[in-house]
């Protein structure tokens, strides 16, 4: 049996790991935490076998977790970005499962742990698989999002606006709305914050696409947008920054 651990500071995400991990039964969950750095503490101890770790946290990042542990367990990276790909594997990790992530690509993953857990060499070769390639061409005038067949690619100036769901995103482009699992917390931190700005819990803008504003709305072509209390402040600041 292997113990695992659960290292994400999305609810959601945890919840749908430990349902996965109860499913598979050569994997026992030994803890779901939202604090990295309780969960090293746990794998310098030496009670865990794999942990199932998420990337962009406000603590530590996954990467750095990585760092600090130093190979005191194994551990598969679960994120939304695919640009931290490639550096994931320089620290040896198992794999790489882009959010959302299927059930069957999970058990691929789980199974490819218990092989190097069990010390079976045929799996010590770590290949780059179709869902790791896209990092390679990663550029910040860009991002890939994941959708429900395709990981796909967004160019920053198409975008218009972010709105946020229960559970997902929509990104509008000026030619089409892209859904996505993702949380407007995770892609707020990936967007550069001198081109997009949060105006509302909802609502995401490009600021280069606003064409006008209005009695606390934003107009971008027939969309209005308001503009939440919480963020008002720093919104209208953000545009005088920008007068002539």
């Amino acid at each position: 049996m292997i113990n695992c651990l659960v290292v994400d500071d999305e609810p959601l995400a945890c919840d749908i790991i430990e349902d996965y991990i109860s499913k598979i039964p050569f994997l026992n969950l030994y803890k779901s935490l939202q604090s990295p750095i309780e969960a090293l503490s746990l794998v310098q101890e030496d009670k865990i076998d794999l942990v199932f770790l998420d990337v962009q946290m406000p603590e530590l990042t996954g990467i750095q977790f990585l760092k600090i542990a130093n190979g005191k367990c194994k551990t598969i990276l679960t994120t939304a970005y695919p640009q931290y790909a490639l550096e994931g594997y320089e620290h040896n990790v198992v794999d790489y499962l882009l959010k959302p992530i299927a059930f069957d690509r999970f058990y691929k993953a789980a199974q490819k742990a218990q092989d190097l857990i069990n010390n079976n060499p045929s799996q010590n070769l770590v290949t780059i698989t179709e869902t790791t390639a896209a990092p390679q061409t990663f550029s910040h005038d860009f991002i890939f999002v994941k959708t429900e067949y395709k990981i796909q690619k967004i160019y920053l100036d198409d975008i218009l606006f972010i709105e946020g769901l229960k559970d997902y995103i929509s990104i509008y482009t000026k030619t089409e709305r892209i859904i996505t699992l993702q949380s407007m917390k995770k892609i707020d931190e990936a967007l550069p914050n001198h081109l997009f700005v949060r105006v509302h819990k909802s609502y995401i803008v490009a600021l280069d696409k606003i064409e006008s504003i209005e009695r606390s709305r934003i107009i971008i072509g027939d969309k209005i947008i308001p503009i939440g209390d919480t963020h008002r402040d720093y919104f209208y600041k953000m545009i005088e920054d920008k007068n002539i």
